[in-house]
């Protein structure tokens, strides 16, 4: 495939985040239907709540203070159950019993990137399962370490570099980036650094977004931004 067929598209999103999950999903339908586009994915931080602890907080207690019943709690997961059971996810929002802090996460994910797209793209995918469909502490570093070693990381570097602070600081300046970028809400879908697709639209909008963009790359019409 050449060049000019070719696009960039960084996911900015939280492991937390129900839509991002289900973005992502949609995102993997919209890629396997614009077959003549070579795509490669980037995942990029965010947080949408970096004020929780870093060894997380209960669940239960966080969402109520959040959304104040257990009605309203109820009401928003019937709403994205069933968008996410099209998409293939089995959401289990009574399994999670911790808010985690996604710092770490991130921090990981920006590590599996430096190894490689798939890894990358293979640990992100693990870490919304872990979070939405198996209830684990996607903060706790037992649990990324062994995610790590599941995407095809050296598990050993990983649990040698959790408990420091590297990277801390060049994630916290990428989400302060995505922010002055406008980015306010996940997920989002940035195409060649410069047409940026918000929140989980359809597999069909984000491929009409992917044709577009590659077209206008392929025409010279594109001045890529990083």
């Amino acid at each position: 495939m050449s060049e000019m067929n070719s696009i960039t598209v960084d996911v900015v999103s939280d492991v937390v985040c129900p839509w991002c999950f289900i973005g992502q999903k949609r995102l993997d339908k919209a890629i396997a239907s614009v077959g003549d586009v070579d795509i490669h994915i980037r995942w990029r931080p965010f947080q949408l709540d970096p004020t929780i602890p870093p060894q997380g907080q209960d669940r239960r207690e966080y969402m109520m203070a959040k959304f104040g019943s257990e009605q309203r709690i109820s009401e928003i997961h019937a709403r994205i159950e069933p968008l996410g059971e099209a998409e293939g996810i089995s959401f289990a929002f009574d399994a999670i019993k911790v808010a985690p802090n996604t710092l770490d996460a991130h921090r990981l994910i920006r590590w599996a990137g430096a190894v490689g797209e798939d890894v990358q793209n293979r640990l992100a995918r693990r870490l919304f399962q872990l979070n939405f469909e198996e209830g684990a502490n996607i903060g706790d570093h037992g649990v990324l370490t062994e995610a790590a070693r599941e995407a095809g990381m050296d598990a050993s570097v990983v649990e040698t570099l959790l408990p420091t602070d590297a990277d801390v600081d060049s994630v916290r300046t990428e989400i302060a980036t995505a922010s002055r970028m406008g980015i306010t809400g996940v997920p989002c879908f940035l195409l060649e650094g410069k047409y940026a697709v918000m929140g989980a639209q359809d597999a069909d909008t984000l491929a009409d977004a992917i044709r577009q963009v590659a077209a206008a790359k392929a025409n010279g019409e594109l001045e890529r931004a990083d």
